[in-house]
């Protein structure tokens, strides 16, 4: 069965970010994706320039005639933007209760700009993350949610994972998935654990500017292949393997002057003629 995944984020125009990123990585690997709109953004490769809330009163009201109509199998959420939007979507994930529902804590775009209200992160930590499946911070994001410095080791995102996980649900199997793309060096391990296992994901940093919406990627990649795989690891495994030739091919695109976005297509486009 094709699964029907959903995206709950803010929506970036130039498309290497937000729902139009997230709906395209769902897509490529075969989900059927639909998104409910949290937040309006202006911006473009290089920087936001504004933002426009959408009320969560409206957010709600999305969520809950698309979970009247269709079955909904896994949940991806990325920027809300606000605290009152954030509680919405709690509340509304607390009545429908997705299977899978991975949690991007988007707080700050690549270009610098902070995408998350402040008083929103207490949100995020007190009702929002508790009912996640999987939490995909970054280091930086990690150190907001633990009120730490950003950790810069791979032993010490070995004990960050352990906390992470604290802040999740202890009902069913919950994981973190660390990621270390902010690592000093070349090495990008990813550290995944669910309190019982701890689980690193090696790789090798890609020399590009065209990163942007990499974290939106993963965490959609991660709510389509999570309905179909046996198991979590198998799914992160996957997830990014997926992003990695993204990244890898972003070259053949040629979107904006700042950072660019990844190759979500990828696997089906064919690779320009370089002649």
């Amino acid at each position: 069965m094709i699964p029907n995944t959903l995206t709950i984020a803010g929506v970036d125009p130039s498309g290497g970010a937000g729902v139009l990123a997230d709906i395209k990585t769902m897509s490529a690997l075969g989900a059927y994706g639909t998104a409910v709109i949290a937040a309006l953004t202006a911006q473009n490769t290089q920087g936001v320039t504004g933002i426009s809330p959408v009320s969560a009163e409206f957010v709600t009201q999305q969520i809950n005639t698309l979970f009247a109509d269709v079955r909904i199998d896994a949940v991806k959420i990325g920027m809300l933007g606000q605290q009152s939007v954030t509680r919405a979507v709690a509340d509304a994930m607390a009545h429908w209760r997705p299977a899978h529902l991975v949690l991007d804590p988007v707080m700050v775009a690549k270009s610098g700009d902070h995408l998350l209200e402040r008083a929103a992160v207490n949100e995020l930590r007190e009702s929002l993350i508790p009912q996640a499946t999987m939490i995909t911070p970054n280091l930086p994001e990690a150190g907001v949610l633990l009120g730490t410095a950003p950790v810069d080791s791979l032993k010490d995102m070995r004990r960050a994972a352990e906390k992470l996980r604290r802040l999740l649900g202890d009902d069913g199997e919950r994981w973190v998935f660390l990621k270390g793309g902010h690592l000093p060096g070349n090495d990008t391990v990813d550290v995944l654990h669910n309190g019982d296992k701890l689980i690193e994901l090696p790789g090798r940093r890609i020399e590009t500017r065209n990163t942007h919406g990499t974290g939106c990627t993963l965490s959609a990649a991660l709510a389509a292949l999570l309905p179909r795989s046996a198991s979590v690891p198998e799914a992160a495994a996957q997830a990014k393997d997926y992003l990695v030739k993204a990244i890898a091919r972003s070259g053949e695109l040629s979107v904006g002057s700042g950072h660019g976005p990844v190759q979500h297509f990828h696997a089906w486009w064919p690779q320009p003629d370089k002649t």
